[in-house]
């Protein structure tokens, strides 16, 4: 393996650690300003991370190895996540395996080491935040995968990196069936990164709350950690996205530094315009009782599935 192709994905991987507290800040942010508020510091995320990991950690006397390790296991998923998903590049060496597939699985695995950590310590907010978390992803996860199918149905690949070159060599138009299936995608970014309206990441109500009451045992570096994975997890959600609706401008050949320098820029507006977009769906929608994320998830699956099938009558293999 070429030096210059190790440089290059961990560039990428820096890109992704360093702009996912930013692109977190920025939502908040743009929420702020549509709310008519005082928006905070966009890198007010970064101050957190500064002070959760220069603390002291507390554990709760029952804590097991399971609730000690999970912050590692949750954080290292969303950075591989993070280094086979083409945000930058397509033929970078971790992006060369990065089946569409086998990536709903590694946020599967986060999912579940997150919801067992929650439980270890035998509170019942945790517990509770721990089967509203595994209710969303089982109904998330086939929402997610018909949306993959779909666009590996247009592609003929599940490979990721091959699905966005494909669709960035197409002529600029609207795919009908890729319209139903972005509304889907939207709807599940939506119910997996706890935004609005399936959760609220700025309530402490703990009735109401799904992320944030797995994470009310964890403090300092494992609580931050919990938050820095957070953060990517709605980049590479959002990367994902680019990767199958917004595929233009990901370096397709060259895998060097200087040809990924040149894909940051437009890597930076994607998130902005995306990053504004998600604060304005928030402000517009009201939070959503429990029992009624169901309904949220399957409304998103019949989107992926109306794809799927406007897809087959337009005739497509």
């Amino acid at each position: 393996m070429r030096p210059a192709a190790l440089i290059s994905q961990a560039l990428e991987i820096l890109v992704a650690l360093a702009a996912a507290p930013l692109f977190l800040g920025w939502v908040s942010q743009c929420r702020a300003w549509l709310a008519n508020r005082g928006a905070p510091s966009v890198f007010l995320p970064y101050r957190n991370l500064h002070k959760l990991f220069h603390k002291e950690a507390v554990l709760a006397q029952n804590a097991s190895a399971l609730f000690r390790i999970a912050p590692y296991v949750v954080f290292g998923t969303m950075v591989v996540a993070a280094g086979i998903i083409p945000s930058l590049s397509g033929r970078l060496p971790l992006v060369a395996a990065a089946d569409a597939i086998a990536l709903v699985g590694l946020f599967a695995t986060a999912r579940v080491f997150l919801s067992l950590a929650a439980m270890d310590v035998g509170t019942a907010f945790g517990t509770l935040g721990a089967r509203r978390e595994m209710m969303v992803g089982f109904l998330a996860e086939p929402a997610l995968l018909m949306v993959i199918f779909v666009a590996s149905l247009i592609s003929a690949t599940t490979a990721l990196p091959a699905i966005s070159a494909h669709l960035a060599s197409e002529r600029l138009s609207v795919d009908p069936s890729l319209a139903f299936t972005g509304v889907a995608f939207t709807l599940v970014l939506l119910a997996e990164n706890a935004r609005i309206p399936v959760d609220n990441p700025a309530t402490h109500l703990e009735l109401t709350m799904i992320h944030e009451a797995m994470l009310l045992e964890y403090s300092a570096r494992h609580l931050a950690l919990m938050e820095w994975a957070s953060a990517l997890r709605l980049f590479n959600y959002a990367c994902i996205g680019f990767a199958l609706f917004v595929p233009w401008g990901i370096a397709a050949r060259g895998i060097g530094p200087l040809g990924l320098s040149l894909a940051v820029p437009v890597l930076a507006l994607k998130l902005a315009a995306a990053g504004a977009g998600l604060a304005v769906i928030e402000t517009l929608s009201a939070k959503l009782r429990v029992m009624r994320a169901p309904e949220f998830l399957a409304t998103a699956f019949v989107f992926a599935v109306l794809g799927l099938l406007v897809h087959i009558l337009l005739g497509g293999p």
